[in-house]
């Protein structure tokens, strides 16, 4: 709840909207060429591969 309470302050959320916010205690750190995949149940599902930042981006 103080991670969505927090998320709200910064941005307007809708319902169905997803947060991911990382990865759990003791599980490492998302690196480029992982893959996160998160599901809907009768609504659909995403895949998002992680990609390190382009040089020169901020």
């Amino acid at each position: 709840a103080e991670q969505i309470a927090w998320a709200s302050s910064y941005y307007t959320l809708h319902p169905g909207d997803i947060i991911m916010s990382g990865t759990c205690s003791g599980v490492g750190q998302v690196l480029p060429g992982d893959v996160m995949d998160c599901e809907i149940a009768g609504i659909g599902a995403m895949r998002v591969a992680v990609r390190a930042l382009d040089s020169g981006r901020d």
